[in-house]
């Protein structure tokens, strides 16, 4: 990876979303610099997860990350954002297309999120879930942009969705091969990647249950019991309680 201000042309840059935020191919200093503005990452991720090729309209930008602005003022913010983005990652890496439209150019800039999609929809789920560190930006937020807040909520679900569907799918089909060592390692990550679903509970315990693995299965129940009753203060379902007494009994 090449800096913003290389003369190269080809300059890459990887944008990483997932399980923290990071910008790597740009001198540290100026990607810290960049990433302390939370206006500006808030753009970022907005076109970097906006579909392959599809342009985002200023004034839905402005809407998102600019409410509290009247028009004139939240265009001025986000030229101003749009400034510091190019300023660090060169012109090529935000296009505009004509006066109303931007975006985040995929030949200029890799972002893992968007990449994970791609993989997870078209069944690459190994290097998936290689991908996927972790929740997608853990802790970010934006004061004052409550549909900003709403998409990201929606946007950290379906990550989290599509990497428990991609570790069941490589568990069964590992479960299938009588790789149990391999089948019981995805279930046990569906449960981090899902873990408020006692339906995935109970699917993660049948098949640790099945490869033989019960104490396996056991240990996944009471982590999700000391979870839930530490994060919402609640008790898993009668349903969930009586197969882990069924397992332990065997």
């Amino acid at each position: 990876m090449t800096n913003a201000g290389d003369t190269a042309g080809d300059a890459v840059y990887m944008l990483s979303l997932l399980g923290g935020i990071e910008l790597t191919g740009v001198d540290v200093r100026r990607a810290n610099e960049l990433l302390a503005q939370m206006k500006v990452v808030g753009l970022l991720a907005y076109l970097a997860l906006a579909p392959s090729g599809r342009y985002q309209r200023r004034d839905r930008l402005v809407g998102l990350l600019w409410p509290e602005l009247d028009q004139s003022h939240a265009r001025a913010a986000l030229r101003k954002a749009v400034h510091a983005i190019r300023g660090t990652l060169g012109d090529n890496a935000l296009v505009g297309r004509g006066d109303e439209e931007l975006l985040l150019s995929p030949d200029r800039v890799f972002c893992d999120a968007r990449e994970f999609t791609i993989l997870a929809d078209s069944k690459r789920l190994t290097r998936a879930l290689e991908l996927y560190r972790g929740e997608l930006m853990p802790g970010f937020h934006l004061t004052g942009c409550a549909e900003f807040g709403s998409w990201l909520d929606q946007e950290r679900m379906t990550a989290a969705r599509s990497a428990a569907a991609a570790a069941w799918a490589l568990a069964v089909e590992a479960e299938g091969s009588n790789n149990f060592t391999l089948a019981g390692a995805m279930a046990r990550r569906v449960m981090q990647f899902e873990w408020t679903d006692e339906r995935v509970l109970r699917r993660t315990m049948q098949m640790l249950q099945r490869i033989g693995d019960r104490a396996g299965a056991i240990r996944v129940f009471e982590d999700f019991a000391r979870r839930l009753g530490a994060e919402l203060d609640a008790k898993p379902s009668g349903e969930s309680m009586a197969l882990a007494e069924g397992i332990r009994r065997g």
